[in-house]
């Protein structure tokens, strides 16, 4: 088991959003992980000031978020920052996974949130790219 701990940034403007994307990840998503903190934020700004720091080792956003959706935010991300985190949308409709692919995401979760699926998800995405956890 890891003690180390993974920083995930959590984006949507709704703060209810948030907290179930972080209630449905948890705080160890998977045993062999080690422990996440959360830094949940409701701005682009903030997402961009994070990431840009190279403090966050994953970032999950939020698809319907507003004015600026999770996915073309993912596509700026991948597309600006040298050694972006990789990132997982959450999106509202299964149909929406192609547009998560446009947006160069590494992984997608579909409300409503499964619990398994969403941490499994973030596990999976965590082991296959992230850099050394601090």
């Amino acid at each position: 088991m890891s003690t180390q701990t993974w920083k995930v940034l959590v984006f949507s403007h709704r703060p209810e959003v948030r907290e179930a994307i972080v209630n449905a990840v948890g705080r160890r998503p998977a045993p062999d992980l080690g422990r996440v903190d959360y830094v949940e934020v409701g701005t682009v700004a903030d997402v961009l000031y994070h990431v840009d720091s190279g403090a966050i080792d994953l970032a999950i956003l939020d698809g319907e978020a507003q004015p600026t959706g999770g996915m073309g935010l993912s596509r700026q991300l991948k597309n600006e920052i040298t050694n972006c985190p990789p990132i997982v949308i959450a999106v509202r409709r299964k149909d929406d996974r192609w547009l998560a692919t446009w947006s160069q995401a590494d992984a997608v979760i579909v409300h409503p949130l499964d619990p398994l699926a969403a941490a499994e998800t973030v596990a999976e995405v965590l082991r296959s790219g992230a850099p050394v956890p601090r």
